[in-house]
């Protein structure tokens, strides 16, 4: 039967020295926050929270899971390419995640899970399974711990990024891999698109319904300063139909996903939601009477440096030049 505990913080240490960490000096110390002067401060994260714990107590939450099962299986994908068994396993933000169903004891032995709602935190997977209360912006987690982090659409909501990115980096263990997922690019266009102008014909302007992504040209950097190294970085578009604008709003939130953007705009006023129905099916409508929604999964693979990883050769080592490949003979027939 799987192990499946709801951790405090008090009893978090001993269950990861339980799982056997890699000893470090300082191992016992919380990671600091990436969080600094210069972080942005783009959403309410209590809102966020708030947001998740109602899509997590709806009765039929599983309706709105789609999304979240579909990527969740293409990260487990991932893991299961590589060819190696991971002792100790984190999944970020794991309560909606989906990840951990598709993944079996044979890849991953032991799991943590973290979320912000004890609600999304009760899920069910073969692998035993820990259970942590905790921000995605603060893991309270010792340096080098796991072999294996992963992530599915959850650090799309994070203000600073950079800082999330190195408190992974931190702790993974030597040769631990980070495998993850999150919303990005030019994600809802269609949605974003309809509700401007609609706004702007109805009331002389827009105010933002649809939160900033990060553009996939910027994560391959962001990886990298956070120290990660073998980067791979690659765009995937999955598009969903719906019968209409109040369908993809709706699902959006049981999915909670709903903005949670600072300069948002609480309240849409009956005229421009009908407007912007209106307009999203005359440029975007299918012939079938039904429109898509658009989501650029941008996935991230990246890996915590260690001496028995391959590295570049040096410059000058090469012993031949390109300038003599045409100089090169073909075997005779």
């Amino acid at each position: 039967m799987t192990s499946r505990r709801l951790l405090r913080f008090p009893r978090l240490l001993r269950l990861l020295q339980a799982a056997g960490p890699a000893p470090c000096p300082g191992s016992g110390r919380r990671p600091v926050s990436g969080s600094g002067s210069g972080s942005m401060n783009v959403f309410d994260r209590e809102m966020k929270r708030k947001q998740r714990r109602w899509a997590g107590s709806l009765q039929d939450s599983q309706l709105f899971d789609y999304l979240r099962d579909e990527v969740g299986g293409r990260v487990a994908d991932r893991v299961y390419d590589i060819a190696r068994t991971f002792p100790v396993a984190l999944d970020i933000g794991g309560g909606k995640s989906h990840i951990a169903e598709h993944l079996s004891k044979d890849v991953v032995e032991r799991l943590f899970l973290t979320d912000v709602s004890e609600k999304t935190l009760r899920r069910r997977t073969e692998i035993p399974t820990h259970c942590v209360l905790a921000d995605e912006e603060f893991l309270p987690f010792p340096e080098n711990t796991f072999d294996l982090v992963v992530s599915s659409l959850s650090l799309h909501w994070i203000n600073d990024l950079p800082g999330a990115l190195r408190q992974i980096h931190q702790v993974l263990k030597p040769d631990g891999v980070f495998i993850g997922a999150m919303v990005g690019g030019e994600t809802l266009y269609e949605l974003r698109c309809s509700l401007q102008l609609a706004e702007t014909e109805r009331e002389g302007g827009f105010s933002p319904h649809v939160s900033p992504y990060t553009a996939v040209t910027d994560l391959g950097n962001l990886l990298g300063q956070a120290g990660f190294n073998m980067l791979t970085v690659d765009i995937d578009d999955v598009q969903v139909h719906y019968p209409g604008l109040t369908e993809v709003m709706t699902d959006l939130q049981g999915m909670g996903e709903s903005n949670c953007a600072w300069n948002r705009k609480s309240l849409l006023h009956r005229d421009s939601m009908l407007a912007a129905a209106a307009i999203y099916k005359e440029m975007y409508g299918n012939e079938d009477g039904s429109v898509p929604a658009t989501f650029d999964i941008l996935y991230m693979i990246g890996w915590k440096p260690h001496e028995s990883q391959a590295k570049p050769a040096k410059r000058g080592s090469a012993t031949a030049s390109f300038g003599n490949l045409s100089k090169i003979k073909q075997p005779s027939p």
